[in-house]
C-alpha cells in the first residue's frame, strides 16, 4: 500500500481516481509516499525519505519549496491548464469591473431605503463607465490562461496584444489570429489601455509592475492581477492610482495594504474558485501521482523534465540525478557490472536536473539500485 497525504480539501473525483486496493489517502495518512496540496503551506515542512512527488493541484507552486525538493529526489507536480477556464472567466469579469465601477454602484444601491427607483435615475451618473470593445488589451503570458483570455477579449471587439518570451508552439497554435504580439513587455506598457498579468511568480517577475514600468504606460490605465500579488509592487500601484496614472486595479490576492483602497478592487482568490476548476485540477493532479508512483513516467513537472516510456522488462529503474556529463554511461556500466540487462532506457533533462528510465530484463534489487545511488551526481534511485 502507498500513502496519499491531503494538505487541502481535495476533490473526491480526485483522491477517487486511486485504488484503495493500492493506496491510503487522507490528511492523517503518515509516512507518504506522495502529498496532495492546494494553498498549503510546505517551505518549514519536514519530508520523510518516503516522500516521492508532491502534487499541486492548480497551477502556482510559490507553497512548495520546489528547489529543495528536487535536491532531495522528489518530483513537484502541477496542473496546468485545469483551471484555465475558469481563471479565464474572472479575468473577463475584472476587465468589466475595472470599467464600469459596477463595485461602487453596487455598495451605493444598497444604502438606498426609500424612494428607491428615483434616487437610483438621480444618482446613476456617479458610476459611469466606458466600454472594452475597441479598446487595446495587453496580456503578459500566454499561456493556458492568457491564451484564452487574449481570444476571448478579441471576441469582445477588444485589440489585443501579447507578449510570452517562453510560449510553446502549442500554445502559439491556440491563439486567435487577430492577436498581435509584442516583442517585449514594454511594447504592452506603452500601448495597452488594460493590461493583464498571466506569468508565475519568480524572482524575475517579481515586482515587473513598479513605477519603472508604471512610468511608461498610459495615463489611465487598468491593471488585472489574477496571478499572484508578488508582481505587483503594492506602494508603486497605489502611488500610481493615487496620481491618476492608473485608473483602476484588481486583484485577487487581497492584502492588508490594498484592501479598502480606493481606485483597487480586490476578490478573495476566486480565481480557480469554481466546482468545474477543482475537480479538473484534482483529477489531473491524481493522475500525474499514479503514472509516477507506479511508472516513474513524469508529466507536468516543475523541477524535473517530462519523461515517459511504455513498459517492458520485468523492473523498471527510475534515476533521478543532476544533469552532468557521462551519467548514462555510469549508470548502465554499474547496471552491466551487476549482471541486469537493460531492455529499454530513456534519458531527459531540465536545467540543472535529469531523470533516466531503465527497463530492465532481469530482477532488480535494493543492492542494484544502491549501487547506481553511489554514483556521484545521482540524486535518489526507485524501483517500479
Amino acid at each position: 500500500m502507498k500513502n496519499i497525504k491531503l494538505l487541502n480539501k481535495i476533490a473526491a473525483c480526485g483522491t477517487g481516481e486511486f485504488d484503495p486496493a493500492a493506496y491510503t489517502v487522507g490528511e492523517d495518512v503518515a509516512a507518504p509516499e506522495a502529498i496532495m496540496v492546494r494553498s498549503a503551506a510546505m517551505h518549514d515542512m519536514e519530508f520523510g525519505s518516503e516522500l516521492e512527488a508532491i502534487a499541486r493541484a492548480g497551477a502556482g507552486v510559490n507553497n512548495i519549496p520546489v528547489d529543495t525538493c528536487a535536491d532531495k529526489g522528489i518530483v513537484v507536480f502541477n496542473t496546468p491548464g485545469a483551471n484555465a477556464n475558469g481563471v479565464k472567466e474572472l479575468a473577463i469579469a475584472a476587465l468589466l469591473l475595472a470599467s464600469r465601477n459596477i463595485v461602487d454602484g453596487i455598495n451605493w444601491a444598497g444604502t438606498l431605503e426609500t424612494d428607491v427607483a428615483k434616487s437610483v435615475e438621480k444618482g446613476k451618473s456617479k458610476f459611469a463607465g466606458c466600454e472594452i470593445k475597441g479598446k487595446t488589451l495587453g496580456v503578459i503570458g500566454l499561456g493556458a490562461i492568457g491564451g484564452l483570455v487574449a481570444n476571448a477579449a478579441r471576441e469582445m471587439g477588444m485589440n489585443v496584444i501579447g507578449c510570452d518570451p517562453f510560449m510553446t508552439v502549442n500554445a502559439a497554435w491556440k491563439l486567435s489570429r487577430g492577436v498581435k504580439s509584442a516583442a517585449t513587455y514594454e511594447d504592452i506598457y506603452k500601448s495597452a489601455d488594460y493590461i493583464t498579468l498571466h506569468v508565475p511568480a519568480t524572482p524575475q517577475t517579481k515586482n515587473m509592475i513598479s513605477a519603472e514600468t508604471l512610468a511608461m504606460m498610459k495615463d489611465g490605465v487598468k491593471i488585472i492581477n489574477l496571478s499572484r500579488a508578488d508582481l505587483v509592487c503594492t506602494d508603486d500601484i497605489k502611488a500610481a492610482i493615487a496620481s491618476g496614472k492608473v485608473a483602476k486595479y484588481v486583484t485577487d490576492f487581497p492584502t492588508e495594504e490594498v484592501i479598502n483602497q480606493p481606485g483597487i478592487i480586490t476578490i478573495p482568490h476566486l480565481g480557480a474558485s469554481t466546482e468545474e476548476s477543482e475537480d479538473n485540477c484534482a483529477v489531473m493532479a491524481a493522475h500525474e501521482l499514479i503514472d509516477y508512483l507506479e511508472n516513474g513516467n513524469i508529466t507536468n513537472s516543475v523541477n524535473y523534465p517530462a519523461i515517459s516510456m511504455p513498459r517492458s522488462g520485468l523492473a523498471r529503474l527510475v534515476v533521478l540525478h543532476k544533469n552532468q556529463p557521462e551519467m548514462l554511461t555510469s549508470i548502465t556500466a554499474v547496471l552491466a557490472s551487476d549482471g541486469v540487462n537493460i531492455d529499454n532506457m530513456t534519458s531527459r533533462s531540465k536545467g540543472d536536473y535529469a531523470c533516466a528510465l531503465l527497463d530492465c530484463v532481469g530482477e532488480v534489487t535494493p543492492a542494484h539500485a544502491a549501487d547506481i545511488a553511489a554514483i556521484s551526481g545521482v540524486i535518489r534511485v526507485l524501483i517500479k
